[in-house]
């Protein structure tokens, strides 16, 4: 792994270990600044995840696009240095007003995944492009192992500690990358900015150029809508159905985390090599419609935790699923997929975290006739098998095209 490849890696990690940190303390820093019930909080931590997600979905094709022209580097060290500046913010906001306010700003500063994912493609040949988007995949989950644990230790200085937390790993972050990044953007791979295509719409009808890639991108977007419900719901749901402390929420995501990283960053390997791409996208939605099932029906926290590995498994489905679409585009063309798909996934974000939490509410306080926290589980159940479908139906479709 050479230091570009190892900075990518860390960025990915620190960015989840950013996120992570703050998840377990936000039911109470909304209830703290606005008060209500577990279930309003469930709420406004939609709004949030939705405001996040629209700022992402404008700006990440644009921020895609200034890639392919300008590079990954500058746009990775800018967009985590505004990061910095966000956390700091979320850390002496007193008002939900404010909070969303940061959290739509962060989401225009969170190019790191698909910047980090175009430089991956950059610098990968065809034949190692899934095993190397699995490797940021680990990363993310490495990240996930320590940030929501280490969060749920930070919260007991107050749910403010966990933002001075996230900031300072990314300061840490920027001055690493200063010192050891090059650019993997070469000047034979560089492209004209062009506003026609530097936004969402105007980026799908360039995909739309490419036969069976908007299918793929709509399996993705599926895939993002079912399993937001883990961020969306997770620390609501395990409160209500469990009793869990911020502590415990904390350990649970660490497990997964880590799980999901031994998934991406060593099982998927393996199992490409075996299995092939177009299976492993089929065995990682089967994993995900399992583990989502159990934890809709579950009242039992340990049963839940036990079915984490299983849960992660379902992480084999984005780097594969990835990988496909990258071979399927131009080398200067990377950075404005990897736009597309973050604007896919924004998208998904913005439907997810309303529709996840209303359901919830819905369920945990009793609407259909009984007390049912993990309702929304189920209903991603179904999204998940929606997309396998989907998915099933384009690569059959495509493989009998090319036997012809």
């Amino acid at each position: 792994m050479n230091k570009t490849t190892l900075f990518l890696f860390l960025t990915v990690m620190i960015d989840a270990m950013g996120i992570g940190l703050i998840m377990p303390v936000m039911p109470d820093l909304i209830r703290q600044v606005q008060g209500g019930s577990l279930a309003d909080a469930a709420l406004w931590g939609g709004l949030l995840a939705t405001a996040f997600a629209v700022a992402q979905f404008v700006f990440s094709p644009i921020i895609g696009a200034l890639s392919d022209r300008s590079g990954r580097r500058p746009v990775l060290l800018i967009t985590q240095s505004a990061l910095v500046l966000v956390y700091l913010l979320m850390a002496l906001a007193q008002s939900l007003w404010m909070l969303l306010l940061c959290r739509t700003l962060a989401g225009i500063a969170s190019a790191t995944q698909s910047t980090a994912n175009a430089a991956i493609a950059d610098l990968s040949p065809p034949e190692k492009k899934t095993a190397n988007f699995g490797l940021l995949g680990a990363a993310f989950g490495v990240g996930f192992v320590f940030g929501p644990m280490l969060g749920g230790l930070l919260g007991g200085w107050g749910t403010r500690a966990p933002f001075y937390g996230a900031a300072a790993l990314v300061a840490l972050n920027v001055a690493l990358g200063l010192a050891v990044m090059h650019e993997t953007v070469t000047p034979e791979k560089r492209r004209a900015f062009d506003w026609r295509r530097a936004h969402a719409f105007g980026a799908l009808k360039q995909m739309r150029l490419l036969p069976g890639l908007l299918p793929l991108v709509l399996v993705y977007f599926i895939y993002s809508v079912a399993i937001y419900v883990y961020p969306a719901i997770w620390a609501f749901y395990t409160q209500a159905q469990f009793g869990w402390s911020v502590a415990m929420v904390g350990v649970s995501l660490g497990v997964f985390g880590f799980s999901m990283a031994l998934v991406q960053g060593w099982l998927i390997r393996p199992v490409v090599r075996i299995a092939g791409e177009r299976m492993t996208v089929v065995l990682g939605h089967c994993f995900d419609c399992i583990a989502m099932t159990v934890l809709g029906l579950t009242g039992s926290g340990m049963l839940a935790l036990a079915f984490t590995p299983v849960a992660a498994l379902g992480a084999l489905v984005s780097p594969a699923l990835t990988g496909i679409m990258s071979k399927m585009v131009r080398d200067d063309a990377q950075g404005e997929l990897q736009g597309v798909l973050t604007a896919a996934h924004a998208l998904a974000v913005m439907v997810s975290p309303l529709v996840m939490t209303t359901v919830f509410a819905f369920g945990a306080n009793g609407g259909l006739g009984f007390r049912m926290a993990g309702l929304p589980f189920l209903l991603a159940t179904v999204l998940m098998a929606g997309g396998l479908c989907t998915f099933l139906a384009v690569t059959r479709k495509k493989s009998a095209e090319a036997a012809v």
